[in-house]
């Protein structure tokens, strides 16, 4: 076996799973995580506060940790 493989079996799994995330959700998670942006930096980009955008993040984390452990979402958590 390739030792590259599982590394991109994995990462094919995780821009799955960040696809399924709500769009408001998937967008804080990429812009905290790849673009290193701050929670008030986020909030004034989107109008939300830097709570709820804590929130936000905390909640697309949440769905993304359980999709990547084999939990599936339910319909309803594609769009909250």
């Amino acid at each position: 076996m390739n030792r590259g493989e599982p590394e991109a079996v994995d990462l094919a799994r995780l821009e799955a799973a960040v696809a399924r995330l709500p769009r408001l959700q998937r967008e804080i998670l990429l812009a905290i995580r790849l673009e290193d942006l701050s929670y008030a930096e986020i909030a004034k980009c989107t109008g939300l506060t830097p709570r709820a955008v804590e929130r936000q993040f905390a909640k697309g984390l949440e769905k993304l940790c359980r999709q990547m452990n084999g939990g599936k979402l339910r319909w309803w958590e594609r769009w909250i």
